[in-house]
């Protein structure tokens, strides 16, 4: 399947911040490196984030986003549910933080907590904007690093 454009899925609780800067991100920095790879990001329990979350997308991921230069879509969605249909799909699932996600994975997609790679980046209540922007833009430029390494057969895990 040469040129076969494959899928990461970035997971986090609301898909609202976390993994909404992980997809924008990645999304960039893939096509800046001519990968054939493409990022989505769904929720893991998107109720969570009602009446906290307000507007399509965090305000700390479009500054973050400007920060680096990269615009958030024009025309963004709101926060999606993942379905096991969107795990199925993908080809890489990675959650933004183990601690969190591992047991919402558990629960509610039993079998996937073993399938997915975990990061261990903290939310709003353990870490500042700026702090969990950095350390998931560094997990972000390795992962480009290992798909380039590794080609489109493969995602070195």
């Amino acid at each position: 399947m040469a040129g076969a454009v494959r899928t990461v899925l970035f997971l986090c609780t609301g898909n609202f911040y976390r993994s909404r800067f992980a997809e924008i991100l990645f999304n960039h920095k893939a096509a800046e490196a001519g990968l054939a790879w493409r990022a989505t990001s769904r929720a893991l329990a998107v109720e969570r984030g009602d009446g906290v979350n307000f507007g399509a997308i965090s305000a700390h991921t479009v500054r973050g986003l400007a920060a680096r230069g990269i615009a958030a879509p024009a025309e963004d969605r709101y926060p999606q549910q993942v379905s096991e249909a969107d795990l199925a799909g993908s080809d890489l699932v990675i959650a933004v933080k183990e601690a969190e996600h591992r047991p919402l994975l558990g629960s509610r997609y039993p079998g996937w907590e073993e399938r997915v790679e975990f990061w261990h980046v903290h939310d709003l209540d353990q870490a500042t904007p700026e702090e969990a922007l950095v350390e998931i833009e560094e997990a972000v430029e390795e992962l480009v690093v290992r798909l380039a390494g590794n080609g489109i057969d493969g995602v070195g895990r």
